[in-house]
């Protein structure tokens, strides 16, 4: 009596479609995700500047609501230094939720994007004058 061999698997046809296929996908994809970083970096970055002045301009509307006359004034259990109505160098960042990813030197008011270009930074100056705002600058480029 005759066994029946019953085979399963792949034949070599049908894996070397498979891996032509699979290459050729990544030549495509590869590229599209390399490009990403970049783009990714640079959201973070303008997602960044649009915090600061968001926060800038929360410190400012608490620091009138209170009388204009306080030099500083408390956002979330944070004490903010105000200067001409806005948040100083020295407590700008307290006026942000999460700092991840970023650092910040209160001497420059540089915020730099930590593993990035050294042009992944947004830069805060302070109000230079009453009813004048402060400057926010994103970077370059990441």
């Amino acid at each position: 009596m005759r066994a029946k061999r019953n085979q399963g698997g792949f034949t070599l046809i049908e894996l070397v479609v498979v891996i032509t296929i699979l290459g050729i996908l990544a030549a495509f994809a590869i590229p599209r995700f390399a490009g990403l970083e970049t783009e990714a970096r640079t959201a973070a970055r303008d997602a960044l500047a649009g915090s600061v002045r968001a926060g800038a301009a929360l410190s400012h509307a608490l620091w009138l609501a209170q009388g204009s006359q306080s030099a500083s004034v408390t956002m979330e259990g944070q004490a903010i230094a105000i200067v001409n109505g806005y948040p100083s160098l020295a407590s700008i960042d307290n006026t942000l939720g999460d700092l991840t990813g970023f650092g910040y030197d209160p001497v420059t008011g540089i915020f730099t994007k930590t593993g990035a270009a050294a042009s992944c930074t947004v830069t805060y100056a302070e109000a230079t004058g009453p009813n004048l705002a402060p400057t926010i600058t994103p970077g370059a480029a990441c």
